[in-house]
């Protein structure tokens, strides 16, 4: 029987929350709105407001988006959250679900304080910038890959071929 303790994945939560929580300070602190400073030929640090979602989506849609991608990672949050203690047990989906949980609380504080969220990791090679993006954002990242690879992996007594 799985364990019903999430206590440890509320804490892995958090501790991805004050991660990205102080790398944002540390960013507010050192960069203005539109720096950019070069650490690497495939690497800047810049300072970013993204008031949109993944790659700046909607980010021009008028502030009604501050508010919808809010009420939603709080309800994912919350959904997490009681989903979690099912599934406790499986290492791999709940390190997914906490990666989510905390990458998604970690953008909702920006939300709330801001208005958009703060971004500040830039890569980019051959003239190619990939949008800027924050701790919560790959923490939020890897745990959907590994939401997709814990799909994908084989489980005790699913054989190849069937269909449960």
């Amino acid at each position: 029987m799985p364990s019903r303790n999430i206590d440890r994945w509320l804490w892995l939560a958090g501790i991805v929350v004050i991660l990205d929580q102080v790398s944002k300070w540390l960013v507010l602190a050192w960069l203005q709105p539109g720096d950019s400073r070069y650490v690497t030929p495939f690497f800047n640090w810049v300072l970013v407001f993204n008031p949109g979602a993944a790659f700046s989506f909607l980010s021009d849609a008028g502030g009604w988006q501050r508010w919808a991608f809010t009420l939603l990672a709080i309800g994912i949050a919350a959904w997490i959250v009681s989903i979690l203690p099912r599934h406790s047990g499986e290492f791999r989906l709940s390190l997914a679900l906490t990666l989510i949980l905390g990458g998604a609380v970690g953008n909702v504080i920006d939300r709330l304080r801001f208005g958009a969220v703060i971004d500040f990791i830039q890569w980019h090679a051959a003239g190619f910038y990939w949008p800027a993006f924050n701790i919560a954002d790959s923490a939020i990242s890897v745990g959907a890959a590994l939401m997709v690879w814990d799909q994908f992996a084989t489980r005790p007594g699913v054989h190849d071929g069937d269909v449960r």
